[in-house]
């Protein structure tokens, strides 16, 4: 990865140089991958984190570096069909070992990673909920040490080809003064 960075900062243009440098976040999960981006990246974009993630990150990256977690947001107030869709979500993740072993290290068990992930699990990564509820968790990302959280807003549907729910995103956008 260091070769990487270093080849990236390199790198030949092609089009016109733009006339201040690119930042470069890398997709950082445990430490000795945000330790490396502390030192040869402008920042990080954690996926599949909480906010207890972003407080160990910032820790690790120190000020002065972006620090950008996602953030999967579900408006659904009902438990089990919040969690179901949750699960869904989840289901391609769970397998993968970076994302398992992101999660060991956030305190969850084998047991909490097994049948589609535990109530704890689930309600960690995804925030579900009405609106309060989700800005909650939002903030709590804020609170921990991030310089921007990006919201994924998890489609309600079977299927996560469906599009993304826009009322949602309509609820949690910034407002602008006129």
């Amino acid at each position: 990865m260091r070769a990487y960075l270093t080849g990236m900062g390199a790198a030949m243009y092609i089009a016109p140089r733009p006339t201040e440098k690119p930042p470069t976040l890398v997709a950082a999960l445990g430490p000795r991958m945000l330790a490396l981006a502390a030192e040869m990246a402008d920042g990080v974009h954690p996926y599949n984190v909480t906010p207890a993630h972003t407080a160990r990150a910032r820790e690790i990256l120190g000020p002065g570096k972006l620090l950008c977690p996602e953030q999967m947001v579900l408006l659904e107030t009902d438990p089990a069909t919040a969690r179901a869709i949750a699960r869904n979500v989840l289901s391609v993740y769970l397998p993968r070992p970076n994302y398992a072993n992101n999660f060991r290290r956030l305190g969850f068990t084998d047991t909490d990673l097994a049948g589609g992930g535990s109530d704890r699990l689930v309600d960690a990564i995804v925030a579900w909920g009405d609106e309060a509820a989700i800005r909650r968790r939002i903030q709590e990302h804020w609170d921990a040490g991030a310089d921007h959280v990006c919201i994924q807003a998890i489609p309600r549907g079977e299927s996560m080809q469906a599009p993304p729910d826009e009322r949602l995103l309509a609820l949690l956008a910034p407002t602008t003064g006129s």
